[in-house]
């Protein structure tokens, strides 16, 4: 696992705290408390209607709390806007790949890059400006196993390389926390078995936060996983840990201690 270095530096990259999210009267996240522990995976699980989605979105700030705190590296961030939390190093992907179908995937990672060159995202910069990104570009698709593709239009990519350049564009962004939405969704096994291996392999040097509904992939990628039932923390621990927990059997499966006591 990646470690930081210097005395000052948190063992703690993200932290929740008591954050809750009312829609009207409906509460979907209520008084949740996360520790996000630095350079691990870390998986946010439950069933349906347990507000995942919602925490995901006050996590990467597409969504205010109506309460609680939520700190980076130590500082709150609260209150900060998408862009504002991006540019301090948390970076995040969404369920629907988030790519330009037509432009190549060189080019896809070339835009993520030009933050590099000290300059706001312009499509119409030289071609002489931008191609010296080209050779952080191709390191960045070998990276995620797709320089053969280089040229190739996204719209033209299967879909699992399709999100695995929306990877690619992520890491041009150097983040330091990278929150992944869904990242197997919509997926044939072999596209997840790729991509649940692309994500175990771009973990080094970086801190990794997903919501996942796939059981398998968290059980071989997370070292801690979050289970939310009804908008509230369930359970909290190794995949071991929360899948033997009886009321995690009961949140997912609808049997309740007693019976699973019965039946054992």
């Amino acid at each position: 696992m990646y470690q930081f270095e210097g005395p000052c530096m948190s063992d703690t990259i993200l932290e929740a705290r008591n954050l809750t999210k009312s829609f009207g009267g409906f509460v979907a996240v209520n008084g949740v408390d996360l520790s996000i522990a630095r350079g691990a995976i870390h998986a946010i699980i439950g069933p349906n209607g347990a507000g995942k989605t919602t925490m995901f979105n006050l996590l990467t700030k597409f969504i205010t709390p109506t309460s609680g705190e939520i700190l980076f590296n130590g500082k709150d961030i609260t209150r900060r806007k998408p862009a504002e939390i991006a540019n301090m190093g948390i970076v995040r992907s969404f369920q629907i790949s988030a790519v330009f179908p037509h432009l190549t995937a060189l080019e896809n990672v070339r835009l993520s890059l030009q933050k590099s060159l000290g300059v706001s995202y312009q499509f119409w910069r030289s071609t002489k400006v931008l191609h010296e990104l080209d050779a952080q570009a191709i390191a960045r698709l070998d990276q995620v196993g797709l320089a053969d593709y280089a040229h190739l239009k996204a719209v033209e990519l299967p879909y699992g390389r399709k999100r695995a350049l929306e990877i690619a564009t992520t890491l041009g962004l150097e983040p330091e926390l990278m929150l992944l939405d869904e990242p197997t969704q919509g997926m044939g096994t072999e596209d997840v078995g790729a991509v649940t291996e692309l994500i175990g392999r771009v973990r080094e040097g970086r801190t990794i936060v997903m919501v996942e509904h796939n059981l398998g992939v968290v059980a071989e990628l997370a070292d801690t996983i979050t289970v939310l039932a009804r908008g509230e923390v369930l359970a909290e621990g190794t995949y071991d840990q929360v899948s033997k927990n009886p009321a995690v059997m009961e949140a997912y499966m609808g049997v309740s201690a007693e019976e699973q006591e019965a039946g054992a």
